[in-house]
């Protein structure tokens, strides 16, 4: 089952970037593309190869979380359960069939076409400096959600109370439970890494708005129904998600300070504007 469910991930994820390339990239980018490829991947080489540590080490050590967490013992679901009380409760009563299919479709396949998207979007350039800075974002984020993984223990709404919240995505498409597991623990809500990865993307949308402005309008519609969908299905408080938009703006801001500062590439060439709508 789950890899009937990763086949049909791939699947849908593959054509909507097929379809976003042609509508939001251009032939002509790709035209240059095929003639500086080399250069923008070796030049892009040591933050992906860092990224691919991290997510790694990441897989590795959330198997460990929970006991280390357990060890800390600094419980905060009663508190913000304390904060927001019935906030998601409030949120699932409007709850509807094609409601829950969009955001159920948002959670699985519209988070991972956000992420994968912009890569593609900002290989796309001749300034590679942008795609520096998103995977060195999702770095970030990866590695400072980890450690507040390991410090705080956290249980979403339908773990506290399944009696009351109901697991929409669950319920309705039971199969998606194969996937989600192998990345999610019942103890690691807070913050919302759905959340601050969307988020991240949408930050970066909006800086690159002057070379890709309708990919800025669609990428911030998705950030915010990724946001919306955790706390819809169940999933995340509200309070998990305000916490994945800080950690993700504190991720693009040192992204921000760190590309360039610390790139051998750029002490190299020396440095290059952020972009511009010809690169």
């Amino acid at each position: 089952m789950l890899m009937q469910v990763l086949t049909q991930l791939v699947i849908v994820v593959s054509l909507l970037m097929i379809v976003s390339i042609g509508a939001f990239v251009g032939r002509y980018r790709l035209r240059d593309t095929r003639t500086e490829w080399r250069r923008r991947v070796r030049e892009a080489a040591p933050i992906t190869l860092l990224l691919a540590l991290v997510l790694l080490g990441n897989s590795v050590a959330r198997q460990t979380v929970p006991e280390l967490s357990w060890m800390i013992g600094w419980n905060l679901t009663w508190p913000i359960y304390d904060l927001e009380g019935q906030f998601i409760l409030w949120l699932q009563s409007y709850a509807t069939p094609s409601v829950t299919a969009y955001f159920s479709f948002v959670y699985i396949y519209g988070y991972v076409f956000l992420l994968v998207f912009p890569i593609v979007a900002y290989f796309a350039l001749s300034n590679t400096r942008p795609l520096r800075e998103l995977l060195t974002a999702y770095t970030l984020n990866y590695a400072l959600g980890l450690v507040l993984y390991v410090f705080v223990i956290a249980y979403g709404p339908r773990n506290l109370m399944p009696e009351l919240v109901d697991a929409l995505l669950y319920d309705t498409y039971p199969q998606y439970q194969h996937l989600t597991r192998q990345v999610n623990r019942n103890t690691n809500v807070f913050p919302s890494l759905h959340t601050s990865l969307a988020a991240t993307a949408g930050f970066l949308a909006f800086r690159t708005r002057g070379v890709y402005p309708k990919w800025f309008v669609v990428a911030t519609v998705l950030a915010l129904s990724v946001a919306v969908s955790t706390m819809y299905l169940g999933i995340h408080w509200l309070i998990d998600v305000l916490a994945g938009i800080v950690l993700a703006y504190v991720s693009v801001t040192l992204a921000g300070h760190l590309v360039g500062r610390w790139s051998l590439s750029s002490r190299l060439a020396g440095r290059v504007p952020y972009v511009s709508d010809n690169t």
